[in-house]
Formats: C-alpha cells, structure tokens, sequence
C-alpha cells in the first residue's frame, strides 16, 4: 500500500489522533483496512461548483455529473452501483441516495446525502436501509453494508449518545464545498506525515 496514499487519508482527518494510529497499525500488522480509515472526515466536494444555496437534488446531481471526481475524493476501492436505489418495505417505497460497492471491505456503501446538522431520525434510516441491503442485496462471502451519512455539520454530542463514534456500519462525516486555507492544509498534511511515519516505520 502506498504510503502516500496514507498520508493524504489522514491529513485533514477529525479523527483523535490515537484513532490515526491504531488504524495505521491495523495495516501495518494485519494488512486491513478498516472502516474507521476507509472513510473521511471531512470530504471537499470543492469541484461540484456549489453556490451558498443548493438543495439535496442539486448536490445528488452535481456528484452524478463529477462522479469521476467523487470517486477519486471517495478512494480508489469506490465502485459506482446505482443513484436513487428504490427500496420498498412494507409496501412503502424508499429511495438510497447513492449505492457503491468498496472492494477492499467487500461491502456495499450507502450513501444518505444531508443538508445542514446531523439529526438523530438519519441513523434509524440508515438502519433501514443496511437491513434491507444486508438481507436483499448482499452476496454470499461479502460483509455486512457499511452506511456513511454526510452532513454539511455533525452533531457531536448526538453522535456520542447515539453511540456511531464507534459504530461499525454507519459512519457520520461533514463535507464541505469551499476548501480551507493552504496553510491549514498544509499543516495537517505534514502532522500526518509524522504520524504515519513514526507509526509505519517507513
């Protein structure tokens, strides 16, 4: 795995740096990837082109149009299954905003695309929709779907009581469409190459 490709995951990561660690050393032991690392906190959706004010359709959209670009923010093991996944329980339909598959969790990822806060209904949602994938969709030698819910601002002390710090199969991330100063970026970037190296040994 490239080291590079290490660094870049965990620059501008919220994660507690001790979280980074055991992560990195999750691959470095074990040669996993774990959930945990796999998915960003936050992502830059910087190259949709999103003004102050767009709706949930317009950024659905804006992704479908910059899927190539999405994909590559997302990480390379991303594969693009289907966008408004029509589910139905108990004759009530339900829409998956995007639907991918990672290769190397060998899981099925649910997208639920969020404007504003983090609300406590979204987790029960995703639940819904992990269920019905995990018992109509998922494939035989395949873990359970992992759900990621990205919200413009997390609620963290919600977060905390609902217990997703560490949840396994839904994970809650901002994103943002402006990116932060150079600088910042900067910063980060080489905090993460001394966390990397320090923990890889490289």
């Amino acid at each position: 795995m490239k080291t590079a490709w290490l660094f870049e995951r965990t620059a501008i990561s919220k994660k507690p740096e001790q979280t980074i660690i055991n992560d990195l050393e999750l691959i470095k032991n074990e040669k996993q990837i774990s959930p945990d690392l796999t998915f960003r906190d936050p992502y830059f959706l910087d190259f949709l082109g999103l003004h102050d004010s767009y709706s949930e359709k317009d950024l659905e959209s804006a992704i479908l149009a910059n899927l190539q670009t999405f994909i590559i923010e997302m990480g390379n093991e991303f594969a693009f299954l289907a966008r408004q996944k029509r589910i139905s329980i108990d004759n009530v339909d339900y829409s998956i905003d995007l639907l991918f598959y990672h290769r190397g969790l060998r899981s099925l990822i649910a997208i639920d695309l969020k404007l504003g806060k983090f609300k406590p209904g979204y987790k029960g949602q995703m639940e819904l929709y992990l269920g019905w994938l995990e018992n109509n969709e998922q494939k035989e030698g395949e873990n359970k779907p992992v759900g990621l819910i990205l919200c413009t601002e997390k609620s963290p002390e919600q977060i905390k009581y609902l217990m997703l710090d560490n949840h396994d199969q839904i994970k809650v991330a901002e994103y943002v469409t402006q990116l932060p100063h150079k600088k910042i970026l900067e910063q980060k970037l080489q905090k993460a190459i001394i966390i990397a190296q320090n923990t890889l040994k490289i």
